[in-house]
């Protein structure tokens, strides 16, 4: 057995990056959605058809859509649009209209809507902080504009991120070329702004507004020297007035595609009118870095109509209808002999939707929380459901294990789906798991091993070093740039280890390795599957490398 520390380890790698369960430190199983599932028999490729339904549209090209029981992740299409934003996407595509008197016309839209002064349509909320950060470097000027990510001569290009806000996110502020200055504190705050100094960043967060330095006091130093803050607030509701404006930011951009319900490649900021119209210059269509980033006329409008419903629609009832589907499942469930169930009722801005947490005992029912989402996840209807981690256990054999369910990207009648699912998953009859076996260990992998790693269309080679104890792996990975720590196992001539390197400085990358030694002494060689999380997968090789050999 590995060590619990390693056993941990292992447990996060390979798993999905995404806004709030990095900040949460979240890890829930993803079943198959990073390998593609195999089409059903009935969902044979045959290139893309208009169907009768959305799931015949997908299955024309052997897809598996699914029932989104996880929230607005991307990685599985994010949100549903509201039906008026698909109607005026549809209308607004039939005929053309300058794309800059467009955005002129939203944005004092948007700034009457919201109470900014300004707003703005982008690709996302990425772009958004891209355009920011342009308009805070270069200012809408495009002699500046075009030498963008090159800065050299520009007056002002630094920014500011407190440690707990950086994420993989602030890659799109990089992007502009800017230097990354990381302050964890008020005296370091204090002592890094400075002429230099484009913009503050912030990620929108209990973190963040605990500091240090705290949202607060990052504010209050910022308009002491007339630096502007941008808040990173993609996933969160949109609230009127914005309670990042109304505390002192000067910038704040959203997600379109969550909880607003617009286009998925839409992204919203507000704020300071002559820095989003500055953002504006820098976006697409104008040339420049920004061109990559094109929003076209249908997603301004249908960005613009999900905020016009936004502040119109009955969120107090929503949140009802939101609880009664989750109540539908409970109620389920809950008939099943050791199944227990609890609704949670998040009150803070970010991925806001009641979730539904179904426990029970994994050597009661034969079943773990993972092996159940992969099932889910395998099988018809495919349904991407969240995990509820790994709890220390009461007594040894009686660990819980569980799912859980978001309610707010389910469609109307999803519920009735999921709940007979899970009824015919959770009480069907299984034979007790078999013991594991443990074979001992072929080999002993102590010592400096080069792998060369194959990716999509390059290689790279990367050091391995093991220190073997019996069956446990540990040692180290030194990757093309940074060296992390490496935990794994060997059962017989099977390797299974992996490094991770959390969110810290914008980055975050998890190897998760597998594979089977073969032949001996000098001549043995390790190969096989690496998962690289969201970065998908690679093959790996490696043989021994002495120390001291060049």
């Amino acid at each position: 057995m590995l060590p619990s520390f390693a056993s941990s380890l292992l447990r996060r790698l390979g798993t999905l990056s995404r806004r709030e369960l990095f900040r949460r430190g979240s890890f829930a199983s993803l079943g198959g959605l990073l390998t593609p599932a195999a089409p059903s028999s009935a969902a044979v490729a045959t290139g893309l058809q208009l169907g009768a339904t959305p799931q015949a549209v997908y299955n024309s090209i052997g897809v598996r859509p699914l029932i989104n029981c996880r929230g607005t992740l991307t990685v599985i299409g994010g949100s549903i649009e509201i039906p008026e934003v698909r109607a005026v996407k549809d209308l607004a595509n039939q005929m053309h209209a300058p794309i800059d008197e467009i955005m002129h016309a939203v944005g004092k839209r948007l700034a009457e809507l919201t109470g900014a002064e300004w707003g703005m349509v982008s690709s996302g909320c990425a772009a958004a902080m891209s355009h920011a950060t342009a308009a805070c470097v270069a200012g809408g000027n495009p002699d500046l504009h075009v030498k963008i990510p090159n800065l050299a001569g520009f007056s002002k290009d630094e920014v500011i991120i407190p440690t707990t806000s950086r994420n993989v996110y602030d890659a799109a502020i990089r992007a502009i070329g800017v230097k990354i200055v990381e302050v964890d504190s008020v005296a370091a705050l204090e002592s890094a702004i400075g002429p230099k100094t484009a913009m503050i960043y912030i990620f929108a967060g209990p973190r963040a507004e605990a500091g240090p330095p705290s949202f607060d006091d990052t504010v209050r130093i910022a308009r002491q020297h007339n630096v502007p803050v941008f808040v990173d607030a993609a996933a969160e509701i949109l609230t009127i007035p914005n309670i990042y404006l109304t505390r002192g930011a000067t910038l704040v951009g959203y997600s379109g595609g969550k909880y607003i319900r617009g286009p998925q490649s839409a992204g919203l900021m507000l704020g300071r009118k002559d820095l989003v119209q500055a953002a504006w210059v820098h976006s697409a269509p104008h040339h420049g870095y920004g061109r990559s980033m094109k929003v076209g006329r249908e997603e301004m409008l249908g960005m613009l109509m999900a905020v016009e419903s936004w502040v119109k629609r009955d969120h107090a009832a929503e949140w009802k209808h939101w609880l009664a589907r989750l109540d539908h499942i409970a109620r389920a469930v809950a008939a099943i002999p050791g199944v227990t169930t609890r609704v949670h009722e998040p009150t803070e801005r970010s991925n806001r939707s009641p979730s539904l947490s179904i426990r029970w005992k994994a050597d009661a029912l034969h079943l773990t929380g993972q092996q159940l989402s992969t099932l889910l996840d395998t099988t018809e209807p495919r349904i991407a459901v969240g995990g509820e981690g790994f709890r220390r256990p009461p007594a040894p054999g009686a660990a819980e294990t569980g799912i859980s369910i978001t309610a707010a990207m389910m469609a109307d009648g999803d519920e009735r789906i999921v709940a007979r699912r899970l009824v015919e998953l959770l009480s069907a009859k299984r034979d007790p798991k078999p013991v594991e076996t443990h074979a001992p260990p072929a080999a002993d992998l102590s010592g400096r091993w080069e792998a060369e790693i194959t990716y999509a269309a390059s290689s790279s080679r990367h050091l391995l070093f093991f220190d073997q104890k019996g069956s446990v792996l540990q040692g180290a990975h030194q990757g093309d740039f940074t060296t992390r720590d490496l935990v794994g196992s060997m059962n017989g001539a099977e390797v299974r280890f992996g490094s991770y390197v959390g969110e810290q400085h914008g980055e975050a990358l998890s190897y998760r390795f597998s594979g089977t030694l073969a032949g001996h002494g000098p001549d043995a060689s390790l190969s096989g599957t690496l998962d690289l999380g969201e970065y998908l997968t690679a093959q790996w090789t490696a043989r021994r490398k002495p120390y001291g050999r060049a």
